[in-house]
């Protein structure tokens, strides 16, 4: 008799939860991420509106409070409201018992410090030195009798490769290179090039052609070593002294290839006409670089998510000199944001967006965001994202959530952006990396 009605509460406490669980509050209970993240000093706060009594045990209260209570386990019902608290810097794991004895949920919280940056919107002046010379293309030489040869693209001297050394000796620029090549072929000798592929190393022999036009010695390739243009600054982090810019990377403009930085700068720079974008052409910024001479501060880093490197004050001519806190990617959500950027002169304006869509990362990716302007006053001053746009700080209830990157050229009004996270991190000011937690 006794074990019948065990089996009989048993089925009733079944059909209970089953039921519950198809209610929205139980399903936004249950889609809730098994590990989330925390500032240090933030609260939270989570209404499920469940009519039940539960259990939570905390491992470490000293981390994170749950409704104030510094005990590591306590009764609360799930009708009220439940707060969170941040406490202190560190990694808990939290369980929840429905009626006390019925595991449900098990989550883990991981706190990190305080973050607060300035953000951008400036248009700023970049130039940047590569670490070597980037191979940018192959040249036929007119040689003897009129046949065409490129001493480069026979040795197997590819787009893209990075000159690091010519015999053995260090190169500072191009300029050096003339001078070597035109002795090496007067005297006849091979040159050897050092060469970096895709992370490796390769060492590669030439001889110098002589070309019967310009009536030099030439390796039958083009190649450069520095790159300039116009970019948006995103944010600046004063307690570290560091920047970042561009939300993407600089790429040669023929190879398409990253460009390793050797040296760099960003400088002051004003917007002096907009060219606007239309279905299948993406317009541009027009600028020009100004207060050269003031350098802003130096470019260490280009990364797939921009530039980055030290700075040693913002610009004053921001949208803001305050510090305003930033979001983690699963904190970025679907509906209205702005973006800061300049499209007349220096001046930093605000514009409303709209967050579109927003992909789950659970490491450094492009394309997190999807974004469409939706103020008129953009629209008819751009067209839309422009190029040089690139790098706009977008916000949203306060807060840093990304970076313009990319615009949709058959839909200009629309774009991608990526999740701030990712260049916080590249800016070494983002103190818990995203790869040890699954975004929710």
């Amino acid at each position: 008799m006794f074990n019948r009605k065990r089996k009989g509460l048993g089925l009733v406490l079944v059909l209970f939860m089953y039921l519950m669980s198809l209610t929205a509050p139980f399903q936004s209970f249950a889609t809730l991420p098994d590990e989330w993240r925390m500032f240090s000093g933030e609260g939270r706060q989570w209404n499920f509106s469940l009519p039940v009594s539960g259990m939570v045990t905390v491992n470490d209260p000293d981390i994170v409070r749950v409704n104030g209570q510094t005990d590591d386990s306590f009764k609360l019902e799930l009708n009220e409201p439940i707060s969170f608290e941040s406490a202190s810097i560190g990694e808990t794991e939290m369980q929840l018992k429905l009626f006390g004895s019925i595991p449900v949920k098990k989550w883990k919280v991981n706190v990190v410090p305080d973050l607060e940056v300035i953000p951008g919107g400036q248009t700023i002046g970049v130039k940047i030195k590569s670490d070597g010379i980037l191979v940018v293309g192959h040249h036929l030489v007119t040689a003897g009798n009129n046949k065409k040869v490129s001493p480069g693209e026979d040795a197997q001297i590819m787009l893209g490769d990075i000159i690091t050394k010519i015999n053995d000796k260090p190169l500072s620029g191009v300029s050096e290179v003339g001078s070597i090549v035109e002795e090496a072929g007067k005297s006849g000798q091979p040159i050897t090039l050092t060469i970096r592929r895709n992370g490796k190393v390769f060492v590669k022999q030439l001889t110098p052609a002589f070309d019967a036009e310009d009536q030099a010695y030439r390796l039958g390739l083009y190649i450069r070593d520095s790159a300039a243009g116009v970019g948006t600054l995103t944010f600046y982090a004063p307690d570290q002294g560091v920047y970042g810019a561009l939300g993407h990377v600089i790429t040669d403009m023929d190879t398409q290839t990253a460009i390793p930085v050797g040296d760099g700068k960003i400088v002051h720079s004003t917007v002096t006409s907009i060219s606007k974008s239309h279905n299948g052409v993406p317009g541009e910024k027009r600028a020009h670089f100004f207060k050269e001479n003031k350098i802003l501060g130096n470019i260490e880093r280009n990364t797939d998510f921009g530039i980055f490197g030290k700075m040693a004050e913002q610009p004053n001519y921001g949208y803001t000199q305050e510090p305003v806190p930033v979001a983690f990617a699963e904190e970025v959500r679907e509906g209205p944001a702005q973006i800061l950027t300049v499209v007349d002169g220096h001046k930093v304006e605000a514009f409303d967006i709209e967050v579109v869509h927003t992909a789950s990362q659970s490491a450094p990716a492009t394309k997190g965001l999807v974004i469409k302007i939706t103020d008129q006053r953009l629209l008819d001053r751009t067209g839309g994202i422009v190029q040089g746009m690139s790098g706009s700080p977008i916000l949203q209830n306060g807060k840093l959530i990304g970076a313009v990157t990319h615009v949709f050229v058959n839909d200009p009004s629309s774009g991608y952006g990526c999740f701030i996270e990712w260049m916080l991190q590249d800016a070494g000011v983002m103190i818990q990396p995203q790869q040890e937690l699954q975004a929710g």
